[in-house]
């Protein structure tokens, strides 16, 4: 059975990802890329949908030992765990090297004290636990290849193979140290390289330590936003540039529930907020790689814009249900893929505007067609700013006209006419900033109530959205606006769990509510970090700085935030970690820490 998901640590190497229990197994790894195939998908199944459990042996009648200790060492991406035992301690190491070849996942096993008998139990099943690879061995290596892959596993610990899975078993004294690879390579090609796994250690600890100095943030969140920012940078795909919104399919928003969605992949609202946060804590080289992913991605038929593409690029990312899994804790289906990559969000053309605008205010150097991608994405809302659409949540339901959608069009309006006023564009300024105040009038007109002084989810709604409370954050209106006020009240009264965590939107429970789908969902983490964030800018900022700090409290022990929080049974839900909570994250550290509300 699978741990919590916050029982889970992330590992990484910028193009794909793996996810540890505390019992040293682990649960989830797609190889060789993000949106490739996994090998271990054990988190959505059982045991027989493939793990790798490294730690210390015990009987087979009982559970496997969980550590004692686990952490990354210094700010790294390397996983530390140490498991006290009646015989002695053990460490165990994990690590993914950054990597211009063969992707690897490191484990290394040191004795630190006494003298530990420990076993490593390695079950590969290919194409998401459906597949039992071919195992033999290859010049002393061992190897599993089923069609296109082939995976290399190289310890020099003896090993034996049972019931379709391939052991080790050994003990560990004082000063022993021994190591576990494994590495991908397509099958048709010759191995690999053997693995050398202390130089790969020193290697990825240097890269993650060098990377980490560039960061311009010396507030007192400053371990938080750290480990937020390197898990960001993990989500990054490195040859593209682009970035997965998570590292996992179909970790479920309500526990038993169909609200399970594939994240693999690069949403423009996620990966543009991303970019915000790291050119706001110093990280160009990032923005300048995601600039160019984005160029690439629309290039050719900029009207016909995505909100989603593949981390290369690709536009046809098709949904599909793997009914042999049975889903985290029975939450099926197993979605891969996702069929929301083609419904219409007007708000996407204003979180990718204003990226390009941040980026173009923090210096990054002039791309001419950036800027002309800028001037498309206008003309194409002028004729299209009016119709309906899904929102920023992907609603599965009708279309309405959303009020936070309409927002987003005018934001993209006001940068575009900023980066004309600049002298870096040429457009017809005088019909947009008309067009800017048709947008600011019809949201003011159709999409506030007065009697409840509050904006609402969609035009002629009663239903409240927290996606209102990035009104003042987007400039749309100032922070002291009565309506701005009586909406974050409005959210804070009708949207808030008992803890004083916000839900997007209400839900229905067994009905399905306004997004299509039954069932109900936990507090959503970024949504609440915009309350966090409303509360300072209107002056509220003690009541902001304790809301932050509850915020991260639920981080698990390494610092990670799955996408939802279910405050009935206090535990992270959602696909993990998530982009869309480490962004918020560090914005509001940014924010609070210049309004110095982070007291003494």
């Amino acid at each position: 059975m699978a741990g919590r998901i916050e029982d889970y640590a992330l590992i990484g190497d910028m193009q794909t990802a793996a996810l540890v229990c505390r019992d040293g197994t682990v649960d989830w790894l797609c190889l060789p890329r993000f949106d490739s195939h996994a090998i271990f998908a054990g988190l959505l199944g059982t045991e027989e949908h493939g793990f790798w459990r490294l730690g210390p042996a015990y009987a087979s009648d009982q559970q496997p030992p969980t550590a004692a200790r686990r952490s990354y060492r210094g700010d790294s991406l390397v996983l530390e765990s140490e498991w006290d035992t009646q015989r002695g301690t053990v460490r165990v190491t994990d690590f993914m090297p950054p990597r211009d070849g063969a992707p690897q996942l490191i484990r290394i096993v040191e004795g630190v004290s006494g003298r530990v008998p420990m076993r490593s139990e390695l079950r590969m099943r290919f194409s998401y636990g459906r597949v039992v690879p071919w195992v033999h061995k290859h010049d002393g290596r061992t190897v599993a290849v089923a069609g296109p892959d082939s995976v290399w596993f190289d310890t020099s610990a003896e090993t034996y193979g049972k019931s379709l899975t391939t052991y080790a078993d050994f003990t560990v004294a004082p000063g022993d140290r021994i190591a576990f690879t494994i590495s991908w390579q397509p099958s048709h090609k010759e191995p690999p390289p053997l693995p050398e796994p202390e130089q790969s250690l020193e290697a990825t600890e240097d890269f993650w330590r060098d990377w980490v100095d560039h960061c311009t943030y010396h507030g007192p969140y400053r371990e938080a936003v750290i480990r937020s920012l390197i898990t960001l940078k993990a989500l990054t795909y490195a040859p593209t540039g682009g970035i997965v919104a998570a590292p996992t399919t179909s970790l479920p928003e309500d526990i038993g529930g169909v609200r399970n969605w594939d994240y693999r992949y690069t949403w423009l609202r996620d990966a543009a907020i991303t970019l915000s946060s790291l050119l706001r804590t110093g990280y160009r080289e990032e923005a300048r790689a995601w600039r160019e992913w984005l160029l690439r991605a629309v290039a050719g038929d900029p009207e016909n814009l995505q909100i989603m593409y593949g981390i290369a690029g690709e536009r046809e990312l098709g949904e599909a249900e793997l009914d042999w899994l049975p889903g985290y804790e029975n939450s099926g289906p197993v979605r891969v893929g996702n069929g929301a990559a083609h419904q219409l969000q007007l708000d996407v053309y204003g979180e990718v505007t204003e990226a390009l605008h941040l980026a173009h205010m923090t210096g990054l150097a002039r791309n001419d067609y950036a800027s002309l991608l800028q001037l498309k994405l206008i003309r194409y809302l002028e004729g299209h700013w009016q119709e309906p659409d899904e929102g920023i949540w992907e609603v599965r339901g009708p279309r309405r006209h959303f009020v936070h959608s309409k927002v987003m069009a005018w934001v993209a309006v006001d940068r575009t006419i900023k980066l004309i006023e600049s002298g870096d564009a040429d457009g017809p300024l005088e019909r947009w900033r008309e067009l800017r105040d048709d947008i600011h009038r019809d949201v003011c007109e159709k999409g506030y109530d007065k009697e409840r002084n509050t904006f609402t989810q969609s035009y002629g709604s009663k239903e409240l959205d927290a996606s209102l409370l990035l009104i003042p954050q987007m400039g749309f209106l100032p922070p002291d606006d009565k309506r701005v006020i009586g909406t974050i009240e409005a959210i804070q009264r009708e949207l808030s769990t008992p803890d004083g965590f916000i839900l997007r939107y209400p839900t229905e429970g067994d009905n399905a509510g306004v997004d299509g789908l039954p069932g109900d969902e936990g507090a959503f983490l970024a949504c609440s970090f915009w309350m966090a964030d409303d509360l300072a800018m209107i002056g509220r900022v003690d009541e902001a700085r304790k809301l932050f700090e509850k915020l991260l409290a639920l981080r698990n022990d390494l610092g990670l935030l799955a996408e939802e929080w279910d405050p009935h049974l206090q535990r992270q839900v959602g696909n993990f970690p998530q982009a869309f909570s480490h962004v918020p994250l560090i914005d509001t550290a940014l924010r609070l820490t210049a309004s110095g509300a982070y007291g003494g």
